[in-house]
């Protein structure tokens, strides 16, 4: 975590020092659950190995996947967090996960010691809205395929230890199109 908050080079060494009283080290078992659906939630989730996902279950009780997380990435259920409402997705760890937590209140903490936190939360909260705007357009834009070959692009190491209906209701696609899509790309 510290690493990516030194990406930013707004912070000093004695700010960054602050964050050793305020993470801690979380492992998860795979398939294991960091938040559950009706839980608010209280902390943001570092993951220096392994890999999350979110997910829900839409009205015809589907279980949809939304959101995978992996290496080197926050996770939370990021409207839960910020309106204290409770959180409408799953938080599950799909591989054995290392994680480094932060709670809201040593986040808030954080922000109240200097405007450089502040700028950090901002840059951060602007990524993740990135990131979400960044998924929706491709599902308005791009096809399945094309989907596929931009998360295999970004994340070629990790799609063999997701589940394929994972995979696939993530890519908004049946287990068998996906299938086909993979068996015509390889």
């Amino acid at each position: 975590m510290k690493s990516l908050f030194q990406f930013f080079q707004i912070i000093s060494q004695d700010e960054l020092d602050h964050l050793d009283d305020l993470i801690t080290v979380r492992k998860l078992k795979k398939g294991a659950l960091l938040l559950k659906e009706n839980q608010v939630c209280n902390e943001i989730v570092f993951i220096k190995k392994g890999i999350l996902r979110s997910y829900f279950f839409n009205h015809q009780g589907d279980e949809i996947t939304n959101c995978f997380a992996f290496e080197n990435e926050f996770m939370a259920s990021f409207s839960s967090f910020i309106t204290q409402n409770v959180a409408e997705e799953n938080i599950q760890a799909l591989v054995d996960t290392e994680l480094q937590v932060i709670s809201r209140e040593s986040l808030e903490k954080l922000y109240k010691s200097g405007i450089h936190w502040q700028e950090i939360g901002r840059k951060l909260t602007e990524m993740e809205y990135v990131t979400l705007q960044k998924r929706m357009i491709s599902f308005q834009k791009l096809s399945g395929t094309q989907r596929y070959e931009e998360l295999y692009q970004n994340h070629q190491k990790y799609l063999q230890l997701i589940p394929l209906q994972y995979l696939a209701s993530y890519l908004g696609v049946t287990p068998r199109h996906l299938s086909r899509i993979r068996k015509a790309i390889f």
